[in-house]
């Protein structure tokens, strides 16, 4: 190519230049929108830290309790959502209680969208409640008395729905999750299933190379520094310091992607931008009292699984005491709360299945493969998919027999089997899992345990040796006015401040981006100089992800090398030897209930009528499968609708499934050959019973295996033979052999 071609007009010189030209103007009117996108979202900030009860809930909401007026108050609140036009609530379902997390941010995460918990909740038909928060702590407020509030709000709305179906679903996010299982764990009456998103329960777990933020505390010398800016503080902990510990675990998101996102799509991102900075630049204050325990006794101590934490009335916290179903969400993409930290407990509190079968719990756990923390609550396809399944099948997993599954989802399309019986987009299974599959997600070896404990002793020492020598010099020198302004000046804060309206050259830069909305000239898509700027945006997140992972890299080693020296092990008093116990022994009281309750059903194993023995054997036949699936659940509640005054309560049905399940489980062959004894004489009803146990079990596919094997010997025990359907089940030729 010739200099002549290149200037010639329309040649590709000028077509580059025409191109640079088209991208600088758009770039400088990029530029200047996205500075007033930053002065909107200062504005904002100031805005909503301005209000008494700042909050990002979408739907409007009527106080019940304000529990500042309590007798121990607390600057907690429950609040009754008002569904939104269109939306028909069903007050005989039972309500969902949304919990939101106090980590730092302000409140209504789970109904920051239309697509969130709460909306999901109540569009399956659910009257809906959410505890929030205010800003700022009672004085003396403390996690137990917090406890022993949103144990007046549950109860609340128990009695605000006499006739429910069942008690109120409670949803916990992130650090609510915890505080609901503590609360589940003291007061398990008052629980229905309970949804843990999110929810560190196992402080320690994890795997070497991810998720570093385990190994904080013991970098960090242990929780002395948490006493140390809460005294700075005046007693509180700003709830800022929380949040940039989220934002230091993604700093390509925090110094790039988050801003260079509104930035490259300035037309149409704002306002999702500024939704969520309302929320995420929402931060409110803890009691020292409050941080201190969830730093001492959760994360660095790891006493909630072992249940080594004690309230003052000396009732300690066992998760093994909560009787309701526990459904635990998590995802691999997570690095706040891994999968390892948000299911171990499992392996900490039980040896196996049975075991967890002799507490009578049901445990599902569903595992999202790419989520991140925040996802978990904020994205809407996690509530249209997961959130939207568990809302809508929240019966079936209530009644589901004690043991551990994981909950499935498959896409509903025009070949499913009864797609009339799936209620959402997507079908749900609970499989049948054992702790063997929670163990091969990987996790802790003996050795890790040990550097663990040894952090732990460290923190120990060093806050007692702050408490002693230099946390009494501190609370004589900070006064409330200078706490004031250290929170103030948190960088944070600041980065919303500065570039708000107050700022006088953003009143020139507001001019100036109402002037180019009139004049707006977005570059081309297919222009070269925006596929640069985008190459360059990647580079930048490489670099940025890559000290990251280099940061996270050195930060393992020198955890794992320093708390792993047999020496500091020694100073501190770990025995080289001692391994972590897994699992506590069962009480000597839940041995004797046990025994108890199983001597209980043994002598009544040969009890019971018609119902009885038709579960007996659907739970028989469907245990060969090894899981449930919401369509045979739906065919079930239409059979229990359909029987009009005489059905069970959801309760009733759950306590004899139960008892059902149990008598199969403690000896299957003596409660089959039961069933004969307990059946009427009539065989039309015999004959309808094992048609409803037919019509249950094709409702998730066709019978065949060992499924179809023990439909006949349920049908021969019946007394019948089972067909295609009700018109092939003929009389049973009592000649025939019952096996």
């Amino acid at each position: 190519m010739t200099m002549e071609n290149l200037n010639l007009p329309g040649g590709p010189l000028s077509g580059v230049v025409a191109a640079a030209v088209e991208y600088m103007v758009d770039a400088g009117q990029r530029s200047v929108l996205f500075l007033d996108i930053m002065r909107q979202r200062g504005d904002q900030y100031r805005e909503h830290v301005a209000q008494t009860a700042p909050h990002v809930l979408q739907y409007a909401a009527e106080l019940i309790i304000d529990g500042r007026k309590l007798d121990e108050p607390v600057n907690y609140a429950l609040v009754r959502i008002i569904p939104p036009k269109g939306v028909e609530i069903d007050l005989e379902r039972r309500p969902f209680i949304v919990v939101d997390p106090r980590a730092g941010h302000g409140p209504g995460i789970g109904g920051f969208k239309a697509d969130s918990e709460i909306g999901v909740a109540m569009k399956a038909g659910h009257p809906c409640y959410f505890i929030g928060f205010l800003p700022e702590p009672m004085p003396g407020q403390t996690i137990e008395r917090i406890a022993r509030a949103e144990a007046l709000f549950i109860e609340k709305v128990i009695s605000l729905h006499p006739k429910a179906d069942g008690k109120p679903c409670v949803i916990g996010n992130c650090q609510a999750g915890w505080a609901v299982m503590i609360l589940a764990s003291l007061r398990p009456e008052l629980f229905g299933p309970l949804i843990i998103a999110g929810a560190p329960l196992a402080y320690w777990a994890g795997v070497h190379g991810k998720y570093p933020m385990r190994y904080s505390g013991g970098l960090l010398g242990g929780s002395w520094l948490t006493a140390l800016a809460s005294d700075l503080g005046a007693g509180k902990f700003d709830g800022a310091w929380l949040v940039q510990n989220f934002e230091n675990q993604n700093p390509s998101n925090t110094l790039w992607t988050k801003q260079y996102n509104v930035y490259s799509k300035v037309d149409t991102e704002a306002d999702r931008y500024l939704d969520f900075e309302r929320w995420w630049g929402g931060h409110v204050n803890l009691n020292a009292e409050e941080i201190q325990f969830i730093v001492d006794e959760l994360f660095i101590g790891n006493n909630l699984a072992a249940g080594k934490i004690e309230m003052s009335d000396g009732q300690k916290v066992d998760l093994r005491n909560i009787r309701s179903p526990i459904v635990v969400f998590c995802s691999k993409g997570d690095n706040v709360t891994p999968p390892q930290q948000a299911l171990d407990w499992i392996l900490d509190c039980y040896a196996d299945v049975n075991e967890i079968r002799a507490y009578g719990q049901t445990i599902v756990y569903t595992v999202h493969e790419s989520i991140g923390h925040l996802g978990i609550f904020v994205s809407g396809g996690v509530a249209k998919k997961e959130h939207a399944e568990f809302s809508s099948n929240i019966d079936l997993i209530d009644i589901l027999p004690p043991g551990l599954y994981e909950a499935t989802f498959e896409a509903k399309g025009e070949e499913t089997t009864s797609s009339d019986l799936v209620v959402g987009q997507w079908v749900m299974r609970c499989e049948a899992r054992t702790l063997d599959d929670i163990r091969a997600m990987g996790g802790n070896s003996p050795e890790d345990e040990r550097r663990f404990a040894a952090a732990k002793r460290v923190s120990e020492m060093n806050l007692a040796a702050y408490r002693k020598f230099v946390q009494p010099w501190i609370k004589k020198m900070v006064t409330p006015q200078m706490a004031e302004t250290m929170r103030n000046l948190h960088p944070l804060r600041l980065q919303y401040e500065v570039l708000s309206s107050q700022n006088p050259w953003m009143g020139a830069v507001k001019t100036a981006a109402d002037e180019i909305e009139e004049k707006r000239k977005p570059v081309a898509e297919d222009n070269p100089f925006l596929a640069f700027q985008e190459q360059m945006s990647k580079q930048i997140v490489h670099a940025l992800d890559s000290w990251r992972d280099a940061q996270e890299a050195l930060s393992e080693t020198i955890f794992l090398n320093v708390y792993g020296s047999p020496a500091l092990q020694a100073a501190v008093g770990i025995d080289p030897n001692w391994e972590s116990s897994r699992r506590r022994e069962m009480s000597a009281e839940h041995r004797t209930m046990l025994e108890k309750r199983i001597a209980e059903l043994k002598s009544r194993v040969g009890e019971g009528g018609l119902r009885e023995a038709a579960l007996r054997g659907l739970l028989y036949i469907g245990s060969a499968r090894g899981m449930v699936d919401e369509r045979s659940i739906e065919a079930l509640r239409r059979i229990r609708r359909d029987a009009g005054s005489s059905r069970l309560t959801l309760p009733e049905f759950k306590m004899l499934v139960r008892e059902q399940f149990f008598m199969l489980l403690l000896d299957q062959q003596g409660a089959l050959a039961a069933i004969p004894k307990m059946l009427p004489e009539d065989v039309a009803q015999r004959l309808a019973a094992v048609a409803m146990i037919r019509e249950v079990l094709s409702a998730s596919g066709e019978i065949t295996g060992e499924r179809a094997s023990r439909l006949q010997r349920i049908a021969a025990l019946f007394g019948v033979e089972a067909g295609e359907g009700t018109s092939n089940i003929t009389p049973f030729d009592p000649k025939a052999k019952a096996s």
